[in-house]
């Protein structure tokens, strides 16, 4: 980044939720859905956080749109702290930040016609004075994520599912957002499906400059889109890289397991897949020392004792594992 300050910085984020009161012996207990988050995005710049479900990255995504609001740590728009900000100060910055969720049909109100639920984001933020401002708008976002402009006056059920997240796209961009956060927006499409939703918004990002946080499970939709890639386990980032040194080394087991069950293309290709024993641990109830040395292939002693920092291991890689300090490693 240049030393430029990131449109979007996250500082020691934590997340942690009650347990509800019917567990009265666990009145203290507390879920740890995030649990010590740092990053930051650039301008024009994709990062991709990655993990199984649970892991605490779609918790990530809310608390930086101000959606839930964090029990530590700080969420910075442009260098200014806006975590702790109030309604009324926050309503005009949601304008900068936008989402793209995760189900395309239950995001969109069925009840609103396609114009509708264009001019609602646009009406809020007052962005369009006449009426044929307004239309001017519409019709210029349906074009943008390629939709004919007739589409304007249909209804979200009489679309298909890319269709339909087109359309949560066009809402996402009708307030000219400096940040879209893409919460497993492709998962629920089909394969083809999602590579024209990917390269949309590559070319979106392209056109308009866009800084993206793409949040999703699978790395082999990430490797066509990101810049850099955060690797998430059970509330902390295990490792985080550019996208060229992840995929030609990843250092953390976990990131070994995740990329082995990538589909190679060729199918004379042969790979070795990891299988990661066990469930995923309570994040009521975390273990000690990593937190993954109880599915790792590869812990020892230190592992069950002491908890690792990221530190980095490449110019632009950074790994939160002891496995290289292991006794004869």
């Amino acid at each position: 980044m240049s030393g430029a300050v990131p449109v979007i910085e996250v500082r020691e984020l934590k997340k942690y939720f009650p347990l509800p009161r019917r567990y009265p012996a666990q009145a203290a207990a507390r879920v740890h859905a995030v649990d010590g988050v740092s990053f930051a995005i650039g301008r024009g710049e994709t990062l991709s956080l990655v993990g199984e479900s649970g892991c605490g990255k779609s918790t990530v995504g809310r608390t930086i749109l101000g959606l839930t609001r964090p029990t530590a740590g700080e969420v910075r728009l442009d260098g200014v702290r806006i975590d702790n900000l109030p309604a009324g100060r926050l309503r005009p910055l949601r304008r900068r930040m936008q989402v793209v969720f995760q189900d395309p049909f239950s995001s969109l109100n069925p009840r609103l016609s396609v114009r509708e639920i264009l001019a609602e984001p646009i009406a809020n933020f007052t962005l369009a004075r006449t009426r044929g401002e307004l239309a001017e708008r519409i019709a210029g976002l349906l074009e943008k994520v390629r939709l004919p402009a007739d589409a304007a006056g249909r209804f979200p059920h009489e679309f298909s599912g890319g269709q339909r997240q087109r359309i949560g796209i066009a809402r996402a961009l009708a307030t000219e957002p400096e940040v879209i956060i893409c919460d497993e927006a492709v998962s629920a499409l089909d394969v083809s499906v999602k590579a024209q939703i990917v390269n949309l918004l590559s070319d979106l990002q392209d056109e308009l400059g866009l800084s993206l946080l793409f949040i999703t499970h699978d790395l082999a939709i990430v490797e066509h889109l990101t810049h850099r890639v955060a690797v998430m386990y059970l509330g902390r980032i295990v490792e985080a890289a550019d996208r060229r040194s992840l995929f030609a080394r990843a250092w953390h087991p976990y990131t070994q397991a995740l990329l082995s069950a990538v589909p190679v293309p060729d199918p004379a290709a042969r790979r070795r897949r990891t299988i990661l024993k066990g469930d995923v641990p309570s994040p009521v109830n975390l273990p000690t020392g990593c937190r993954f040395h109880t599915r790792c292939p590869h812990a020892f002693a230190r592992c069950r004792s002491e908890e690792p920092e990221l530190r980095p291991v490449g110019d632009a890689q950074w790994v939160a594992c002891h496995l290289d300090a292991r006794p004869g490693g």
